[in-house]
């Protein structure tokens, strides 16, 4: 086994559903495209990543994944997640048709491939039906290629709570198919912000988690207070990763960090030192 291919184990080890041992989860940020004020490529996205401390990075949507896979081998990082969207509008394309060729792209990598699910009123149960054989389409092909689908919940979509995503992750009953629980999207549609009954009704199907920087509470439009960079906001985030960690969560973290502004340098430099900071590390 060459030396790339003992990192990825080791990295798929530690990340899987369950998985013991490491004090702290995989890190990766992700959405870091496009608010970036100096545009970086993909290239000098990925030397920043490994200046900065980060394992990898996840990706938006289908377009440009072989150069983000060139520009990461070549840093010696990893692409954690894709994200692809899904419709369950009556006359749309279910999904992007080169799905199955970027599953093809990624074979071996363990991607998790993020699945937005839109088309119809949030969390109308009427549309499971043709949700579950959407899914179950996608999950034979993403199977093929050692590929996971995390159910991606999001506010205002179809698929918005991880209630949601958990129900139609149970009906779709495939071994490659679990969720994921987006903080940012769970303060925007959870007033009670009962977060651990949630996290322990995904398990054992919460296979990633996504955090930032939020305060507790926002009733105006945007993201802006429930997106920040980790370290900012009122929100207790050394709490909800203690809680995380009793429960038995070992997963692969992501740090969303859309709609931050600015040089995406300084702000991802903020939260790895908080992430740091908050898991004990030096």
């Amino acid at each position: 086994m060459n030396a790339r291919a003992v990192v990825i184990a080791a990295l798929l080890i530690a990340g899987a559903p369950g998985a013991a041992g490491a004090a702290a989860s995989a890190f990766f940020p992700f959405c870091i495209d496009w608010h970036d004020a100096k545009k970086r490529t993909f290239e000098e996205q990925a030397v920043m990543l490994r200046e900065l401390g980060y394992e990898g990075v996840g990706h938006i949507w289908l377009d440009g994944v072989g150069e983000r896979l060139r520009s990461l081998d070549a840093q010696g990082l990893r692409l954690f997640q894709i994200s692809v969207k899904v419709s369950l509008a009556p006359g749309d394309e279910p999904y992007d048709r080169r799905f199955g060729d970027v599953v093809a792209l990624v074979k071996g990598r363990g991607v998790q491939f993020c699945v937005l699910m839109d088309g119809m009123k949030p969390s109308d149960t009427s549309g499971d039906e043709r949700a579950v054989a959407i899914v179950r389409q996608m999950a034979d092909q993403a199977r093929a290629g050692g590929a996971q689908l995390v159910l991606y919940p999001h506010s205002g979509q179809w698929l918005e709570t991880i209630e949601d995503a958990v129900r139609l992750a149970r009906k779709v009953d495939r071994p490659n198919v679990g969720v994921m629980f987006n903080l940012c999207h769970f303060l925007r549609v959870s007033p009670d912000r009962d977060y651990r009954s949630r996290l322990k009704l995904a398990l054992p199907l919460l296979w990633a988690v996504s955090i930032s920087g939020a305060d507790e509470h926002d009733d105006g439009p945007g993201w802006a207070r429930y997106i920040q960079p980790l370290g900012s906001g009122d929100f207790d985030m050394a709490a909800f990763l203690g809680t995380l960690r009793e429960l038995g969560y070992r997963g692969p973290i992501g740090l969303q960090c859309y709609g931050i502004t600015g040089d995406a340098r300084e702000h991802l430099a903020r939260s790895m030192a908080a992430w740091r900071r908050l898991n004990g590390m030096p």
